[in-house]
C-alpha cells in the first residue's frame, strides 16, 4: 500500500482548496456569492499548478465530471418547460381538495407529494414549484404556512437521497463510484421511505398545536386548471420513459446524462409550441458554474495526492472497524451538511474515500453512509441545503409582505422543529446501517 509525504505542491494545493472552502461557506459574512470564490479558487489552482508542475488547463478540463453538468443542465431545461403547463399548480390544488380541510393529512399529502417529486427532479426545483403554492394554499385556508414550508424543504432534501438524479451530490457520489440508478436506489430507496416516516411522524408531535387549528374549508378543485395540457402530458409521458431509461440504461453503456439529453430531446419535438430561448434561458449557469470550479479545485488537490494522504492517515481506523467508521462518516457528514452546504463538502469527500478504496480496503458502505449524511444533514439548520435557504426567504418575504414576523421561518424555528426531525431520521438511518450492514457493505 502506497504511503504518500507531504510536500510543497501537496501544501500549496490544500492551502487553495481551504482558502475557497471557507470564502465559499462564510458567504453570508462577506456578502461574494459562493461561485466567484469557487471560480477565483479554480483560476488560482491552475495556475499555482502550472508553476510548480502538478496542474494544467489541460488536467482542469478532464477534472470536469460533463456526466453531472450536462445532467443538471437537460434536468433543468426539463423543469423550465413544465412550469409554465400549470400542471404542478394542479397537483398541488388537487392534494389541498383531497384534504378537505384536515391539517395533518394536507401535510402528509403535499410532504409525500414533494418527496416523491424530487426522486425526479432535485430538490431545489422542488421547492421553489411548491413553495409559492403551499403559501397561496394556506392563505386561503386562513392557516400558518410555516409547518407545510418546512415540511416540503425537509421533505424534498429526504426525498431526494433516494436516487440518482434526486440531489446534486447523489450524481457526484453515483458518477466517481460507476453507481448506476437502479443499484443507488435499491440501497437508498429503503432508508429514504423509513426516512420519511420518521420525519412525518416528528412533525405532527413537532406541529401539534399549529395542526390542531380548524380552517377554512375551500373548493380546491375548481381551481385545479391546467394551462397547457398538450405540453404537460407529453412531459409526462416522456419523464415515465426517463424512469425506465433510468432503470436500464447501464445496459446501453449510457451515463445518466444521456437519458435526460433523450428525454430533453423527445419533449422539445413532441411538445408544440416551445419557446427554446425561454427553455434554455432558465438554466442555473451559476450553479453549473460553481459545480464545474469545483471540480477543478478538487482535480487539482487529486493530482499532488494530498486527498490520499489524508485518506492513508486515517486507514487504520477504517480497516479495523469499518462499521465505526461508516456511522461515524454519517453523523460527521450530517453535521458539516447542517452547517455548510453539502455540495462542497461531497466534492471534498469523494477522493478521499476513493483513496481509501485505492488502497485495497472495502469502502463501499462509506459511499452509502456519505450519501445518507449529506442528504439527510442538510435538514439541521436553516442553511443546510439550497432547499431551505429558499424556503426560509419566501417566508421571510411573506412575512415582511404580511407585516407579521410569526410567518418568518428564523434560525430559531428551524433549530425548534427542522432539527430534531433530521436527528430522528439519522437514528433510524443508524438502526438501518447497523442491521443490514452487510448489504451496505456488498461490492457492486
Amino acid at each position: 500500500m502506497e504511503h504518500y509525504t507531504l510536500d510543497i505542491p501537496m501544501l500549496l494545493s490544500a492551502i487553495i482548496m481551504g482558502v475557497t472552502f471557507i470564502g465559499i461557506f462564510t458567504e453570508g459574512l462577506h456578502g461574494f456569492h459562493r461561485t466567484k470564490f469557487a471560480m477565483l479558487g479554480a483560476i488560482v489552482m491552475i495556475i499555482v499548478g502550472q508553476i510548480y508542475g502538478f496542474y494544467s488547463p489541460e488536467k482542469a478540463i478532464e477534472a470536469i465530471d460533463w456526466n453531472v453538468v450536462f445532467l443538471l443542465g437537460a434536468m433543468m431545461t426539463i423543469v423550465s418547460i413544465m412550469i409554465p403547463t400549470g400542471g404542478f399548480e394542479a397537483v398541488a390544488y388537487k392534494i389541498a381538495y383531497l384534504s378537505k380541510g384536515r391539517l395533518y393529512i394536507l401535510m402528509i399529502l403535499m410532504g409525500t407529494a414533494v418527496a416523491v417529486i424530487s426522486l425526479m427532479l432535485d430538490n431545489v426545483t422542488t421547492v421553489v414549484i411548491f413553495g409559492p403554492i403551499i403559501i397561496l394554499i394556506a392563505n386561503a385556508l386562513k392557516v400558518n404556512p410555516i409547518p407545510y414550508l418546512l415540511t416540503a424543504a425537509l421533505l424534498s432534501d429526504t426525498g431526494g437521497v433516494a436516487t440518482l438524479v434526486g440531489d446534486p451530490p447523489n450524481l457526484m457520489i453515483g458518477s466517481a463510484k460507476g453507481i448506476d440508478f437502479n443499484t443507488f436506489f435499491i440501497h437508498m430507496g429503503g432508508v429514504v421511505f423509513i426516512a420519511y416516516i420518521a420525519t412525518v411522524l416528528s412533525l405532527k408531535f413537532l406541529f401539534k398545536k399549529e395542526l390542531s387549528k380548524k380552517p377554512k374549508n375551500i373548493d380546491f378543485n375548481s381551481k385545479s386548471h391546467i394551462k397547457d395540457m398538450t405540453t404537460w402530458k407529453i412531459s409526462l409521458g416522456v419523464l415515465g420513459l426517463m424512469v425506465i431509461l433510468f432503470i436500464v440504461h447501464h445496459l446501453f453503456k449510457w451515463d445518466a446524462w444521456m437519458v435526460a439529453t433523450i428525454g430533453l430531446t423527445l419533449i422539445l419535438f413532441l411538445a408544440p409550441n416551445i419557446d427554446m430561448d425561454g427553455a434554455f434561458g432558465t438554466i442555473e449557469i451559476t450553479l453549473l458554474a460553481f459545480f464545474i470550479s469545483l471540480f477543478v479545485i478538487i482535480g487539482g488537490v487529486e493530482q499532488t495526492h494530498f486527498l490520499e494522504y489524508i485518506g492513508s492517515s486515517i486507514e487504520p481506523f477504517v480497516k479495523s472497524n469499518l462499521m465505526g467508521a461508516t456511522i461515524l462518516l454519517m453523523w460527521v457528514s450530517a453535521i458539516f451538511s447542517a452547517m455548510i452546504d453539502n455540495i462542497p463538502f461531497t466534492a471534498a469527500m469523494i477522493p478521499i474515500i476513493a483513496g481509501i478504496e485505492a488502497q485495497g480496503i472495502p469502502a463501499m458502505p462509506l459511499w452509502w453512509a456519505l450519501a445518507i449524511g449529506v442528504g439527510m444533514g442538510g435538514n439541521g439548520t436553516h442553511l443546510g441545503s439550497t432547499a431551505n435557504v429558499f424556503i426560509v426567504t419566501l417566508s421571510e418575504r411573506l412575512a415582511k409582505k404580511e407585516n407579521d414576523p410569526s410567518l418568518a421561518i428564523t434560525p430559531y424555528v428551524w433549530f425548534k422543529k427542522g432539527t430534531p426531525a433530521m436527528i430522528a431520521t439519522l437514528i433510524t438511518s443508524t438502526i438501518i446501517f447497523l442491521i443490514f450492514f452487510d448489504f451496505f457493505a456488498e461490492p457492486i
